[in-house]
């Protein structure tokens, strides 16, 4: 990719990027842009002020398409203050609704210029040119090429020049599964994963540039089977092993995993690779054996709970989270029970619950006896009042411990910093600015309802205080 040459002479053109969904999509918008920081764009936190402005759609959840066209409705009001005062705006949709609606989007929304899906983004500074040139793009092909080979090297300082003590790096993309509600195989594109030397490279690079926590990204991640430097495909716990090995890397994640490559290896991998942190998020949806068939999960409730018996035996200390849909077609009270029946079973840190919605295109949304509106509503409500009580619960007994905490961002206060436990949640510490980066062993006070609260264990001066959650109320 050649770099504009004049990019100094005139001023840089302004590019805003908003992101929809999962923390795939997160790491698609970094690296859309890294491509465009290459050609002379630089990063704006508001769309009145951008040249270029590119919602990163993701078509999971309810009325995803909808919130879209919502979004761009603003964004032509926009458009067109800036067209009077005599700029240009160019307005793009990628991502997976962009790939599932294709030509509908410029139909119903003539404010965009480009439409392009997931597998296309590294092909930004053509689309750019072209729409700058008065064509219309859509591009919601998957090419034969890999895009990863024509993408610039990830910055590790982030675009907007602040320094990142965590990133995202994908792995593994796509998805051979096909359970009946998802729409990701379609979206997305059949299972791929990239060679173990790229990765490896670019985790070397991320650790260079200050770096010291990776989370490995995959739509089905622990399906991982990248070519090894032997010429052998590698597994998952293989690539975590050479990743961990890097000079560096203080913390190692994974997400999203599928209960059905939850392999021996993988599961060895939490007990023997100490930076490999003690959490996993492993969707299972539903704790029935008749929803689960009909959601084609190729597993039933027992294997599920056989696994995280497994994983806990390796890993005592592992907190859990997973993914539940309530009200799926056909799904009974019975049903549902036994979905409240694994979740005490299992005891989650946390968890993310939503009432099905129909995805266009998906064998699901064809089924018949769909559950009714008010009962899904009422389902939802009761299996988040029990996931709820059990995060409260996993929070509750952190307190009094001390644990490492990644700093990563001033906080709301003066003199606050926020960072991340091991567990992922929110840690809220009065502490100097310059921790940022650091991990740092933070004795726990309290536990809010979506953050804990505490004080270094070992802090530079005595001026450093413990934050309480009343404080926090009163900051936010």
């Amino acid at each position: 990719m050649n770099r504009k040459t004049n990019a100094s002479a005139s001023p840089a053109r302004r590019v805003f990027i908003k992101s929809y969904g999962c923390q795939m999509n997160v790491y698609d918008s970094v690296r859309m842009a890294d491509v465009l920081t290459a050609e002379g764009f630089q990063e704006t936190d508001s769309p009145s002020e951008a040249d270029l402005v590119i919602l990163n759609t993701c078509h999971i959840r309810e009325k995803a398409a909808e919130k879209v066209y919502s979004e761009l409705g603003r964004l032509r009001k926009i458009k067109a203050e800036r067209k009077a005062n005599g700029r240009e705006t160019l307005v793009a949709v990628a991502g997976c609704v962009a790939q599932a609606e294709g030509d509908e989007i410029v139909r119903r929304a003539p404010v965009v210029d480009m439409v392009f899906g997931p597998q296309s983004y590294h092909r930004l500074p053509d689309f750019v040119s072209r729409a700058e040139a008065g064509e219309s793009v859509v591009d919601t092909e998957f090419p034969a090429e890999d895009k990863f080979d024509h993408l610039p090297l990830q910055m590790p300082k982030g675009a907007r020049g602040q320094r990142r003590a965590s990133a995202f790096l994908t792995v593994q993309e796509g998805c051979d599964k096909f359970c009946t509600f998802c729409v990701v195989p379609y979206t997305r594109g059949a299972e791929f994963s990239r060679p173990v030397t790229k990765i490896v490279d670019e985790a070397r690079r991320l650790v260079a540039g200050g770096v010291s926590e990776i989370t490995l990204l995959g739509q089905n991640v622990n399906a991982y089977h990248g070519e090894g430097p032997d010429g052998r495909e590698w597994c998952l716990a293989r690539l975590i092993e050479a990743v961990a090995g890097i000079g560096g890397i203080k913390r190692l994640r994974y997400t999203t995993s599928h209960p059905r490559d939850m392999d021996d290896t993988l599961i060895a991998a939490h007990r023997d690779i100490e930076t490999l942190m003690p959490y996993l998020h492993l969707p299972v949806q539903s704790g029935s054996d008749r929803v689960l068939k009909a959601m084609n999960r190729g597993h039933g409730r027992n294997r599920y709970l056989e696994i995280i018996e497994d994983v806990r035996a390796a890993r005592p200390d592992l907190a859990l989270s997973s993914d539940f849909i309530v009200g799926f077609p056909g799904e009974s009270d019975e049903d549902f029970e036994d979905t409240l029946d694994l979740v005490r079973r299992v005891r989650y840190a946390q968890a993310f619950s939503f009432k099905y919605s129909a995805r266009p295109g998906t064998p699901a949304a064809d089924a018949g006896d769909q559950v009714p509106e008010a009962v899904k509503a009422e389902r939802l409500q009761r299996l988040q009042v029990l996931l709820r009580d059990q995060q409260a619960a996993f929070a509750d007994g952190l307190v009094g411990q001390t644990l490492p905490v990644l700093f990563e961002k001033p906080g709301k206060l003066t003199g606050q910093i926020v960072g991340r436990s091991p567990y992922l949640q929110p840690v809220q510490v009065m502490a100097p600015e310059n921790l940022m980066g650091a991990i740092m062993p933070v004795t726990i006070t309290e536990a809010g309802p979506n953050s804990l609260f505490g004080h270094l264990t070992d802090p530079p001066d005595n001026t450093v205080k413990a934050l309480t959650v009343g404080e926090a109320m009163v900051s936010a």
